[in-house]
Parts: structure tokens; C-alpha cells; sequence
């Protein structure tokens, strides 16, 4: 599949063969019993490599796996304020789960009617919250208010802690 004239060769274990024809590098790989594959197509004169194809594909699928690797997401926790014992350690539990997998965690306190005019619990749920995390993970920046929910992210243990302070309503 070479349309060259000429090609640039190099061998299996990196030394340069030099230029010569296609078919005179087909010849060279097949005394080996490798493949001839092409590297670099823009190159004057390209540049083929002799090699084992399947292998290369295999390598290059394994790195594009391996770069993709874990990216930190952003998980919610959603909580009332009278949200009870049980329930609140199951939410801890989840989120501490969540951020030693390397995610950040999103906490959030919904009111309802009434419940707007208490929003101090939610404060208060957010600090408790923070309190038991401890070691695993900070709290980034003070719990925010948006309309009739509260919330605030936690991050890695990586982070510095910070002092936490009631939002501004």
C-alpha cells in the first residue's frame, strides 16, 4: 500500500536502514518475518518502519486507553433539613466513597415552603457534613444559596481546609 518511489527504512530494533525502494523493504521485513508499516506518510522521503503491525495496534490502543485515565466528576449528595440520623450517615458514607474515588462532591440542602425561613439548619447540616468528612476530603469555598436549595462542594484531601462560614442570604 507504499506509493513512494523511495522510502526511508528503519529496522525493527531502531537502526536506519536508509532509502531504497518498496519493494526491497518488503523483501528486507519478510526475511524477518515482520511487517513494513508506514510512520510517517508527510516525511520526504516517508519513513516506514519494520515492525509487527498487530502489536503496534495493540500499543497504540493500549496508550489511547491509558490516557484517558479517570477524570475527577462532580457527584451530588442531596439532603433536607430534617433529614434523619440514618439517612444523613448513608449520604456520608456515600459521599466519602465518592471523593476517595477521586470525585468531588456536590452537597445540597433543598427547602421546602416553611423550611426557607430555617435556613440555618441547612448551615448547620452542611457544617456537620463537613465535620465527618473530615481527613477524606475539604470543603471548597462557603455553602452557596440558590433560591430554595443550599449547596456547597467538597474536594480531595489534597485541598487545604478551609473555615466554614454561614452564606449570605
Amino acid at each position: 500500500m507504499i506509493r513512494a518511489s523511495e522510502i526511508r527504512v528503519i529496522a525493527d530494533d531502531g537502526e536506519q536502514l536508509g532509502v531504497m525502494t518498496p519493494e526491497a523493504a518488503i523483501a528486507r521485513a519478510e526475511e524477518v518475518g515482520l511487517d513494513l508499516v508506514e510512520v510517517s506518510p508527510a516525511a520526504r522521503p516517508p519513513v516506514c518502519r519494520i515492525m509487527d503491525y498487530g502489536r503496534y495496534k495493540y500499543e497504540q490502543k493500549k496508550k489511547a486507553n491509558k490516557s484517558k485515565g479517570h477524570s475527577a466528576s462532580l457527584k451530588e449528595v442531596k439532603l433536607r433539613p430534617r433529614t434523619d440520623q440514618h439517612d444523613f450517615d448513608f449520604k456520608l458514607k456515600n459521599a466519602i466513597r465518592f471523593l476517595n474515588d477521586g470525585d468531588k462532591v456536590k452537597a445540597t440542602v433543598q427547602f421546602r415552603g416553611r423550611e426557607m425561613a430555617r435556613t440555618d439548619l441547612g448551615f448547620k447540616l452542611i457544617q456537620r457534613l463537613a465535620a465527618d468528612i473530615g481527613e477524606h476530603g475539604n470543603l471548597e469555598g462557603n455553602p452557596e444559596m440558590a433560591g430554595n436549595r443550599m449547596h456547597a462542594i467538597f474536594g480531595g484531601p489534597k485541598n487545604a481546609p478551609k473555615k466554614v462560614e454561614p452564606p449570605k442570604v
